[in-house]
């Protein structure tokens, strides 16, 4: 045995890194374990991270569910893989900077590895949970927490192996790196790809409750300024436009102050005449299609606290698309318009609520809505929840929903 060889690191991996983690990391850079078992590591770390966070946020009960479930196994799995790549990168240009040295694929197989206390935590919970149904969130929260203490332990030091340098330029590197990377991650997911909008109002019942939360699709239009943080004004028009359809519910800045999101669905695109008249909407001075269907039986959607049933039909714009609208009653004030052209560049906007919706019938308030301020298209409605504090009920039925 060579004098720089300790008995743990005879050891595999698995086993000797809970009580050798520097010399682990040494044996694990040399190595280069293979791609299958850094992903495997990396996917089981994610899942854990995942749900050791939702516990943590007290919603570990809903994980009971197995559509709640399986959301939660992909997610992680995937920010999981994601994760890595983009900490390993940030970490070892950190590294780097403080004087360390450390190859990318050797940097991404200590972190795998380094999540290993994680996935046991999350082992042990799962056990203890199966073997005492009646055990309580703070004994699974107390265990992950654990767990995942231990875990950014044998993190930084097995970063400061690899890299080669002390545990302290260790803590500051992975402490760097532990600002950068989520909010990096977030900064381009929200920006780029989806934001969480959450829907406080009933303008767009049925299609859309209150408490239901929903992603936006960023990329669906292109990108304004008003896809970026804070609405900077770095470029004027969209980047990579596409044209909206009629039908699409979307999210956008109303153009009145430039600060307030609202979401309705588009129904006259530029050069299209948008009327109603007797409560039913005139596209190009053709009535557009609608069927009566079963009445809406929901509290809140009129203003009334109580359960109420509300007419309820189902419209068909020419380009085929369905969808229900409500009709809180008869002769409301914008049951009547005159008709309104819509200029180029622009789209006219109604929430599926008629009668109890501030939209483009009312041109002080909303009025035509520019294109470059479209945000997003709306999507998937990841979280739905009924009431408010103790009494707030999920409604596991709506979650995984397709915005339509």
């Amino acid at each position: 045995m060579s004098e720089d060889m300790s008995p743990h690191t005879q050891r595999p991996p698995l086993l000797s890194i809970w009580l050798a983690p520097r010399e682990t990391a040494q044996a694990i850079v040399a190595v280069a374990p293979r791609l299958w078992s850094i992903l495997v590591l990396t996917v089981l770390g994610g899942m854990a991270g995942m749900i050791n966070m939702l516990v943590g946020l007290g919603v570990g009960a809903e994980m009971t569910d197995w559509r709640i479930l399986s959301g939660v196994v992909l997610l992680g799995a995937g920010l999981g893989v994601l994760n890595l790549y983009v900490t390993a990168f940030i970490l070892r240009a950190v590294a780097r900077w403080l004087g360390g040295h450390v190859s990318a694929a050797g940097m991404r197989a200590v972190l795998a590895f380094a999540m290993l206390p994680s996935i046991v935590g999350l082992v042990l919970g799962l056990l203890l949970a199966w073997l005492l149904p009646a055990v309580s969130h703070a004994v699974l929260q107390l265990i992950g927490s654990v767990c995942g203490l231990w875990g950014l332990i044998v993190a930084v030091l097995m970063v400061a192996s690899a890299a080669r340098f002390g545990v302290g330029k260790s803590l500051l590197a992975c402490g760097i790196a532990a600002l950068i990377v989520p909010a990096l991650a977030a900064l381009m997911i929200r920006t780029f790809l989806f934001q969480p909008f959450s829907i406080p109002s009933s303008s767009d019942v049925p299609t859309l409750l209150v408490g239901d939360h929903v992603f936006a699709t960023k990329y669906a239009y292109g990108y304004s300024r008003f896809s970026l943080p804070f609405s900077s004004p770095l470029f004027a028009g969209r980047l990579l436009a596409r044209e909206p359809e009629r039908g699409d519910m979307v999210v956008f800045r109303l153009p009145k102050d430039g600060q307030t999101d609202f979401v309705k669905r588009i129904v006259g695109l530029p050069g299209d005449r948008v009327q109603m008249k007797d409560g039913q909407l005139y596209l190009n001075n053709a009535p557009v299609a609608r069927q009566r269907i079963a009445d809406f039986v929901g509290t809140d959607a009129c203003g009334s606290t109580g359960e109420e049933r509300i007419k309820r039909w189902r419209e068909t714009l020419p380009n085929g698309v369905s969808y229900e609208t409500l009709d809180c009653f008869d002769h409301g004030p914008y049951d009547n318009t005159n008709a309104f052209a819509v200029p180029p560049g622009h789209v006219f906007v109604i929430g599926d609520n008629r009668d109890n919706s501030t939209d483009s019938r009312m041109p002080s308030a909303v009025g035509y809505i520019p294109i470059e301020n479209l945000i997003g298209r709306l999507g998937m409605i990841f979280l739905s929840r009924a009431g408010e504090g103790a009494s707030a009920r999920v409604r596991f039925e709506r979650i995984g929903t397709i915005v339509k």
